[in-house]
Formats: C-alpha cells, structure tokens, sequence
C-alpha cells in the first residue's frame, strides 16, 4: 500500500511540479494537490517517520519545499528552481538522487 501510494503520488507530483515550474499551473492549485496529499497519507496511518526508500525521501522533500518557499522565490531563484526540478527529475526515473536534501514523512 505504501509502495503504490508513493508511485502514485510522486508521478502526479512530477507533472503538478513541471506544470508549476513552466508557469502553468497556479500556486494555488499546487497548494490544493499537496493539502490534498497530506489528507490521503493520512488516512494511511502510517506512524514512522523515515522513508523507506530514495523515491518516498525525493518525494517528501519536494513536496515540502514546494510548500515552503513562496511563489516569488520559487519564480526568481534560478538555483532553487533547478533543485527542485533535480528532484522532480529523479522521480520521474531521469537522474541521479539528488544530494543534500532532507526527506522525512509528515
């Protein structure tokens, strides 16, 4: 079950990041799929907090990262954009585990 929510999720979570970056999606509506994520992971019930895997730790970086920074600073900081587009990449199976990042589950 954790397996398949993780595959599911980091696949929309990819193209919710892509669309995002390239300035076709609305922030607001990026907030809604994460909010919305979060209420699914909880229905899991899941009490660990360490990811099993590179792909759950990519995927729970991202997801907090997007939340975090404001849509300006995602927008102006060309380093920030092309670390989470490293993490969007690593998730879609197209990179390398992207280094220095924390990944733990809400």
């Amino acid at each position: 079950m954790l397996d398949m929510f993780i595959a599911q999720k980091s696949a929309q979570l990819v193209y919710y990041t892509s669309r995002y970056l390239r300035g076709q999606l609305p922030q607001a509506e990026m907030h809604l799929f994460i909010w919305d994520t979060l209420e699914e992971w909880s229905q899991l019930q899941i009490q660990r907090k360490t990811p099993e895997s590179y792909q759950e730790m990519v995927f729970w970086h991202l997801l907090y990262q997007l939340e975090l920074w404001s849509e300006q600073e995602i927008r102006q900081d060309r380093q920030l954009r092309r670390r989470l587009q490293r993490c969007a990449s690593f998730l879609h199976g197209k990179a390398a585990v992207p280094v220095d990042l924390i990944g733990i589950r809400p």
